[in-house]
C-alpha cells in the first residue's frame, strides 16, 4: 500500500470517526472503501474505450461473408 495524506473539515473528521467506532472499521479502511466507489461508479473514458474497440476491429473473420448484413438472425439462431 502506498501511504498518503488528506485532509478533512471537522465535520468530515467527526463523522468518519463516528462511523469507524460504530462499525469497528479504521478510518484509513473507510476512505479506502469510498475511494473504490468513487472509481467504479465514475463514468468511463470514452477515449480509452474507443482505443480499446479499435484494438480488436479487423482482428477476426467471420465464417459467413454477410455478418454485417444479418448480424440479428446469427444472434437469434445462437441464442434460441
Amino acid at each position: 500500500m502506498i501511504r498518503t495524506q488528506a485532509q478533512f473539515t471537522e465535520e468530515q473528521y467527526a463523522q468518519l470517526k463516528e462511523h469507524s467506532k460504530a462499525t469497528h472499521e479504521s478510518i484509513a479502511s473507510l476512505i479506502r472503501r469510498g475511494v473504490d466507489q468513487l472509481l467504479l461508479t465514475r463514468k468511463p473514458d470514452r477515449k480509452a474505450l474507443y482505443r480499446q474497440a479499435l484494438s480488436v476491429t479487423g482482428k477476426y473473420r467471420a465464417r459467413k461473408g454477410d455478418v454485417a448484413v444479418e448480424h440479428d438472425r446469427y444472434l437469434e439462431d445462437a441464442y434460441t
